[in-house]
């Protein structure tokens, strides 16, 4: 089986806003114009971005301070709704182009440039989730990171 290859769409741009929107909302959340502005600021980024960085480019174009603890607070919301992804060894994260689409994360991680690519794969996802109910444990959100050197920097 291996990769899985979605059939849901990838969202980009403005419809990446619009899906997340939808999907929080769905969810019971609230959409807010801070964490509109919040998730527009990540989904700009192809790489794994962290909330500092986040709060300087929103500080800057707002021309007022944005908090990284508030950044933060809304990125948590975001992981935990399934509209971004954590990149735990870079405490940075990513905007889930599918919101809404569970699935557990595999992140292929370059030490060099930085560049984190998501795979999915229902084979390793069951594989990760079958270790851990034989051992009575209930797996809520696997993140699998290998660290390695990505085709552009070996």
């Amino acid at each position: 089986m291996g990769q899985h290859a979605h059939s849901h769409q990838e969202h980009t741009g403005q419809d990446l806003v619009a899906e997340a929107a939808r999907a929080l909302v769905t969810a019971g959340e609230q959409w807010t114009t801070m964490r509109e502005a919040v998730f527009a600021e990540l989904a700009r980024h192809e790489r794994p971005v962290s909330a500092y960085d986040i709060a300087d480019n929103l500080s800057a174009a707002r021309g007022k301070r944005v908090a990284p603890n508030s950044v933060y607070r809304i990125l948590d919301v975001f992981v935990a709704n399934n509209l971004a992804l954590r990149v735990e060894s870079a405490n940075a994260y990513l905007a889930n182009t599918h919101p809404g689409c569970a699935h557990d994360c595999i992140f292929l991680v370059c030490d060099e440039c930085g560049e984190a690519a998501h795979v999915d794969d229902e084979d390793v996802s069951r594989a990760v989730r079958a270790i851990a109910a034989a051992r009575s444990f209930k797996a809520e959100r696997p993140v699998l990171e290998i660290r390695g050197l990505c085709k552009a920097c070996t």
